[in-house]
Order: structure tokens, then C-alpha cells, then sequence
């Protein structure tokens, strides 16, 4: 049959995964199957049957071909099957939970193309009825988020992909305007419901992260660098767990934690290196990492239930901070 020779070179099918583990399943057992076979036993359309073998042609680079004698199909290579990780129940119904995960980055360019892709596969969830209680019952809450502008998003993309130095303006938190930054980009790191770029500032001549909310004006550069052995940022956080913070002096800290608060540091692990000391109604945690402003937020945000130890300067950080608010609370909240 012709229709059987030219299969439509499609994109990827709307209901991929489980229809192409039967297909797959139906050709490695060596019986010639063809177009008509195959979409009566699913209960599908003989031209989407035949969108899915051209996928599996184009796309997986099955080596499927017809049979005219046979008049179906076969494998060419023997032994021949699909790569494991597209077979199975579970890791369709894990595809589906990763949609609800991919929400948190719903504000920057990746979200719809990566969407649109984990809807496609996970199609038959909601044919089946199966993904309502999916999105209901397993929910990823929602964090403070900013946009993402393509073009700055594109521009990092590519210099990310080629090694190529960016030109851009940015306005850090303590700057008055915006100033001209040349950055070689290592990683694009996620944070909180933030991207933020960690590269090399030519102009600092130290690794930096930036914002991207906080990026004007990007272009490309000509000029190539090569990228460092030690350029990720998994080694360069001090082996702590406390988000993105560009350090460069590793501490080591103990902090003190009461009654609540010693149940919630219990139960996460906040440093490779972490040693927790039990007390009565309080835990003591040493750890070592070079997040040492992250780790200050981390101490401030449990109120009266932390109390640091060491190093010293975090201490005395501490007290400072507890002064100031001191000073505002007797001001009714304003500054005097």
C-alpha cells in the first residue's frame, strides 16, 4: 500500500508514549504488523498510527521498515527496541507530576516549549481521565516570581551554548544606575522564582551572579573564552544548601536553634558537612559554606528561636541586625 511507504513526517504525536511502547512491542515481535493491524488493536486512526512510526523514524531513529511481501513492518537492526526510559506506566504518571513542578518556572521563555512537550507525551493521562486528580491532589505552591525577557533569555542562551563573553547594563541592589558589565557566562541558576546569571565580571575580575530581572541593554560579544574546570557553581557554594550566593571565603558556622525551630532544622539537610547536637528543646547545627549572607537570612528568619555562635562576625552581624530592628520597633516601623 502507498500510504503505507510515505508515513507523514510529523512533529511529535499528541499521544506519544504508550501508543509507541505498543508499537515498538508489536514490531520487535517479528510479525510484520501494519497500519490497519496496529490502529484496530489501540482503537485509533490508521494516520495516527502512521504520525507515530514516523516519529519513530525521524525522531528516535527506529530503524523501521516496510516489508512490501510481508506488507508491514520490521525492524532492520535485530534486537532492535525503544530506549527503556519511554516505556512504562510510571514514568508517564511521573511526567505527569513534573508538569505541576515545571509551574514554578512559568515566567521565563522555557515554559511554554517545555509545557507543550510534557502535554503531548502526557496526553493520554487526560484521555484516560487519569490526570484531573494529578493536578489536584500533588500541587507545587507558588513562589514570588519575575519575568524573563526573551531577548535577554535567548542572548544568555546562545553565550552559554558558543562561550561567548556578554555586554549588558546592570543595576545591582546597592547601585544608584546602571553600570556596563562585560560577564563570561558560566551557568544560568534558579533560585526562589529567580534566574540569576553566574559568570566571570571581566571588569571585577571575580565570578559574579546576576539577576536577570536587573539585565538591560544584552548583546553577544565576538570574543570567546574558555570556560574554567572549576566553573560550576555546585563547587563553589562551600557544600551548603541555602540557594544562590556567589562567596569567596568559606566559614565555618554553629548556630543554636529553640523549640520549633530546632524541629524544622532537624529535619533538612542544609550542608554536605552538617553535625547536629541535640540539647534540651534545642539542636546546635556546625556546618561549613561560603554562603555567609544566605546564612544570615536563614538566622534572622527564625526570629528568637536562633542564636549564633560562630564564626564571629556573623555574631556580631547578628547583633546589628537586632539593634536596628530594636530601633524601629520603638519608632512604630519608622526610621529615625
Amino acid at each position: 500500500m502507498k500510504s503505507e511507504k510515505r508515513l507523514i513526517r510529523a512533529a511529535l504525536p499528541k499521544t506519544a508514549l504508550p501508543r509507541i511502547c505498543f508499537i515498538d512491542r508489536e514490531i520487535a515481535r517479528g510479525r510484520f504488523p501494519n497500519t490497519k493491524y496496529l490502529s484496530a488493536k489501540y482503537e485509533v486512526s490508521v494516520a495516527t498510527i502512521s504520525r507515530d512510526i514516523a516519529f519513530m523514524i525521524d525522531q528516535m531513529e527506529a530503524p523501521i521498515k516496510y516489508d512490501a511481501l510481508h506488507r508491514g513492518y520490521y525492524y532492520s537492526e535485530p534486537h532492535y527496541r525503544i530506549p527503556g526510559s519511554f516505556a512504562g506506566a510510571e514514568a508517564l504518571l511521573a511526567l505527569g507530576m513534573a508538569k505541576n513542578i515545571l509551574s514554578l518556572y512559568r515566567a521565563t521563555p522555557l515554559y511554554d516549549a517545555a509545557s507543550n512537550l510534557l502535554d503531548s507525551i502526557t496526553a493520554p493521562l487526560a484521555k484516560n481521565g487519569n490526570a484531573d486528580w494529578i493536578e489536584k491532589r500533588i500541587v507545587v505552591p507558588q513562589v514570588p516570581r519575575t519575568a524573563v525577557s526573551l531577548e535577554i533569555w535567548n542572548a544568555i542562551i546562545e553565550g552559554l551554548r558558543e562561550n561567548l563573553v556578554l555586554a549588558f547594563d546592570y543595576r545591582g541592589i546597592w547601585d544608584d544606575d546602571f553600570q556596563a558589565r562585560l560577564v563570561r557566562p558560566y551557568q544560568l541558576l534558579f533560585d526562589n522564582g529567580v534566574w540569576f546569571l553566574y559568570g566571570y565580571a571581566e571588569e571585577r575580575k571575580e565570578i559574579r551572579v546576576f539577576s536577570l530581572s536587573r539585565m538591560k541593554n544584552i548583546a553577544l560579544t565576538q570574543s570567546r573564552f574558555t570556560l574554567p574546570k572549576d566553573y560550576d557553581y555546585r563547587l563553589n557554594s562551600g557544600g551548603s544548601h541555602f540557594g544562590v550566593f556567589s562567596g569567596q571565603k568559606k566559614y565555618r558556622f554553629k548556630i543554636i536553634f529553640y523549640d520549633r525551630a530546632a524541629i524544622w532544622v532537624r529535619e533538612r539537610q542544609w550542608a554536605e558537612d552538617q553535625k547536629i547536637e541535640e540539647g534540651e528543646n534545642s539542636v546546635t547545627i556546625t556546618f561549613t559554606s561560603t554562603q555567609y549572607e544566605k546564612v544570615m537570612e536563614w538566622v534572622l528568619s527564625r526570629g528568637c528561636a536562633a542564636c549564633p555562635l560562630e564564626p564571629e562576625e556573623l555574631a556580631k552581624d547578628w547583633r546589628w541586625n537586632i539593634k536596628e530592628m530594636r530601633k524601629l520597633a520603638k519608632a512604630g516601623g519608622i526610621a529615625q
